[in-house]
């Protein structure tokens, strides 16, 4: 297949990217640089530009005859999105509307979206279905279910099928140490476990250690980035097959609290990691984890590494890199 990979310069794109080209797709990669980098794409086209700029999303789509479009640029740090909704409206969606309009007009007619378990907010029951209410919680997860439902209205409108991915915690790095997520732009967890474990930062706080959880600490679903990978393989293998658009978690079905992740690193790390306890954050559930069997089923996909491997390849990445990239 053809295909163009939106935001392939960044952490779970460059992964995607390189997993496609692995197995005999031709990969093009669209991404401003903002957020990625040149090292992260290998050999693979690399265009620099924006989601926004329709012209040049439908000249790349045309020079390379493009038949799918992955799209992963985006900002998803929740917490700015509160702060600044704004910038996640404009570019989460509006960069999004211009590139599925852009690709429609251009003949595109398969679309994979990665979207996000935020779109369920704090769920009522657990595991989480796709079935379950929609309730974001912040403008980043409000962002992605409107792309979403854009999605859906340009299939019933003009054909164009999707898979859109709600995944839950992506973590992780490449096999082979060489590829990971950047320490300097993150807020989430294990990165930020390696930041302290490499010397980067001094302390590990843990938000809250009094949650109805069974070591008190908050529990989420960590998903590898190569499983994460594997599962828009999968997708557009589905579409390929002439399969409706749907929606699928992507997750391990499993949680990990706090504490067994920061004890996980230390072991496999060799490293003391100090933590510290501050209160719990406004809005963190106690727990969140997905019900896979959905994408078991209809994608034939299963996560492949546990937290084992999750912090064994993040720990190789960050001491090898501890600054991440060195370069753009």
């Amino acid at each position: 297949m053809r295909i163009l990979v939106t935001g392939g310069a960044g952490y779970i794109g460059s992964h995607t990217a390189a997993l496609l080209a692995h197995r005999g797709d031709f990969v093009v990669v669209l991404d401003s640089l903002e957020h990625g980098y040149r090292r992260a794409v290998g050999g693979l086209p690399l265009i620099v530009g924006s989601t926004h700029d329709g012209p040049l999303v439908r000249e790349v789509i045309g020079h390379h005859a493009i038949e799918a479009v992955v799209h992963f640029a985006a900002y998803k740090a929740a917490g700015e999105s509160m702060t600044d909704p704004g910038k996640y409206f404009e570019n989460n969606v509006g960069g999004s509307l211009r590139l599925i309009a852009a690709a429609n007009a251009a003949g595109v007619r398969k679309f994979v979206f990665s979207s996000t378990a935020a779109v369920y907010g704090t769920p009522s029951t657990l595991p989480v279905k796709e079935g379950d209410a929609l309730r974001p919680e912040n403008p980043y997860g409000e962002s992605k279910l409107i792309v979403e439902q854009i999605l859906k209205w340009y299939d019933a409108c003009h054909g164009l099928r999707s898979v859109a991915l709600r995944y839950f915690n992506a973590a992780g790095a490449a096999l082979d140490g060489e590829n990971g997520e950047d320490p300097r732009q993150v807020a989430n967890l294990i990165p930020l476990v390696m930041k302290v474990a490499t010397g980067r930062a001094p302390v590990l706080r843990v938000f809250g250690a009094d949650y109805p959880t069974k070591d008190g600490s908050g529990v989420r679903d960590y998903i590898h980035v190569l499983d994460l990978a594997e599962a828009h393989a999968r997708a557009l293998d589905f579409l390929a097959a002439d399969k409706p658009s749907d929606v699928f978690n992507v997750g391990t079905g499993q949680g990990a609290s706090v504490f067994e992740v920061l004890e996980a690193a230390r072991r496999i790390s060799g490293q003391d990691i100090p933590a510290e306890i501050v209160g719990r954050r406004p809005g963190d559930p106690a727990a969140v984890f997905a019900d896979n069997r959905k994408a078991r089923e209809g994608l034939g996909w299963s996560p492949r590494y546990g937290l084992k491997e999750i912090i064994s390849t993040a720990w190789q990445w960050h001491r090898r890199h501890p600054d991440g990239f060195d370069q753009v």
